[in-house]
């Protein structure tokens, strides 16, 4: 007899991320608490419009004195259809801490937008960004954001607007990202996106030109699920063949929801990392 074919992935229970950590809700309010706290201590403007919708907005934390010559750019997750910036102000408080300011976007969800309108979204929060402080955005992002990251990591800005810069985005941090949406359309993320597989391969940084001598980071939780694992190696390696600088890491003992913990601690190597990338 022919031997068994090795069985395929679950991409249902791989992806389904609120399943593996039962305490996820817990969390998620553990957030909701942190950054309503931050935004009560920090120095900030709220709600500044980049967009006509009430999501196209972000959220500006400003240092003591700027040390950096970037703007961090933070893009929350929730898998393109749930949460909002009101969730992640704190995540901005280990790189304000390390003199840089923090841009903690919103955006539009599905399925009231399609996932390539979002995609637009985030190209149009940054040039707002760059317009008005004309410095380079470091684009860091949780989950669907790290998707967003390297989605402008890998954006030609002549396309959205000749009169910006070629490298407007010049380095991403993509925390447990995802790069290639095609797994997806097998679960019931999809039932909000509805992507169909082209549509999948379209929107999926991981099959765009690479973003050649850009600096790309994929760090992810090392209790995470064996497809979020891939989804960081592989645009590592894809990438870095095609003269990206990556680099991978795994972060020992977080899973989905904790990975993003360093990133309120101005002490944490994960907020070093972010900071260096931004020129502080």
């Amino acid at each position: 007899m022919p031997p068994e074919s090795q069985s395929s992935p679950d991409y249902e229970t791989e992806y389904n991320n609120r399943a593996r950590v039962p305490e996820h809700p817990a969390i998620i309010a553990g957030w909701a608490a942190d950054a309503a706290a931050y935004r009560e201590a920090a120095f900030c403007e709220l709600g500044v419009s980049y967009g006509e919708s009430e999501r196209q907005r972000y959220d500006l934390f400003k240092p003591d004195a700027i040390t950096g010559d970037a703007i961090v750019l933070f893009i929350h997750g929730g898998y393109w259809q749930g949460l909002d910036r009101s969730f992640f102000s704190h995540m901005a408080r280990g790189v304000n801490r390390r003199g840089l300011p923090v841009a903690v976007v919103g955006y539009d969800l599905c399925p009231q937008v399609e996932l390539g309108h979002i995609v637009w979204e985030l190209q149009q929060a940054a040039a707002a960004l760059w317009h008005r402080f004309k410095l380079p955005v470091v684009a860091a992002g949780h989950s669907a954001g790290g998707h967003l990251a390297a989605c402008l990591l890998a954006t030609d800005w002549k396309n959205v607007d000749p009169e910006l810069p070629d490298q407007l985005v010049p380095a991403a941090y993509g925390i447990s990202g995802i790069y290639n949406l095609k797994p997806l359309t097998e679960t019931s993320v999809n039932k909000a996106l509805g992507l169909s597989f082209e549509a999948a391969e379209r929107e999926s940084p991981l099959f765009w030109p690479a973003p050649s001598r850009l600096i790309m980071d994929a760090v992810v939780g090392a209790r995470e699920s064996e497809e979020y694992l891939k989804q960081s190696r592989r645009i590592v390696d894809v990438w870095g063949l095609e003269g990206v600088q990556t680099r991978y890491e795994e972060i020992a003992g977080a899973d989905h929801f904790t990975v993003i913990a360093g990133l309120a601690d101005p002490d944490s190597a994960m907020t070093a990392r972010l900071a260096a990338l931004a020129g502080a």
